[in-house]
């Protein structure tokens, strides 16, 4: 039927194969018919060991959601020094550690990233268009880029500090 677009585990597979296909091991699978369409919805299909440069939708000011569906990731807030806030597992529990439920809305300006802690991730976002490259998201200065040499010792990092956040329940209600 024209107009709808179903989600099924068949697009979960398919986007799935595509992230471990990709370099940066995930993939976005747009419903949203055109970057100038507002809002944008999209799965993000991510795998463990991808990078997201934290980052912050300020300047055009963009609230975003995030609804887990498949997997688990820690969801990462920072100040603006790049201090670890508030971590919160999301999705599916892990070991020992209980999740805080299945997603989050933020709003506009905060720092922050998602760590991917299962094997893979299927994250639904929802978040206003357009989407314009050159102002969509303001990049964290304190956190190398996806191309960086240091991205991987930073998200190496990263995993720990976020790691003991967990464990030490160091989250904020």
């Amino acid at each position: 039927m024209q107009g709808v677009q179903w989600i099924t585990d068949d697009l979960f597979d398919k986007v799935l194969q595509e992230a471990r296909s990709s370099s940066r091991k995930r993939k976005n699978f747009n419903f949203h018919g055109s970057m100038e369409e507002n809002p944008h919805r999209f799965l993000n299909v991510m795998l463990k060991g991808t990078y997201i440069q934290p980052h912050r939708h300020l300047h055009p000011p963009k609230p975003e959601s995030f609804l887990i569906i498949r997997g688990s990731v820690a969801f990462a807030i920072f100040d603006a020094d790049g201090e670890l806030v508030e971590c919160r597992l999301l999705g599916d529990d892990v070991g020992a550690l209980r999740s805080h439920g299945l997603g989050v809305d933020i709003e506009p300006g905060l720092w922050h990233t998602l760590v991917v802690l299962s094997d893979e991730a299927i994250c639904y976002e929802v978040k206003p268009g357009p989407y314009q490259p050159a102002d969509d998201k303001e990049f964290a200065s304190w956190a190398p880029s996806e191309r960086d040499a240091e991205a991987v010792a930073f998200q190496v990092e990263l995993e720990a500090r976020i790691a003991m956040a967990l464990a030490r329940g160091q989250v904020r209600d």
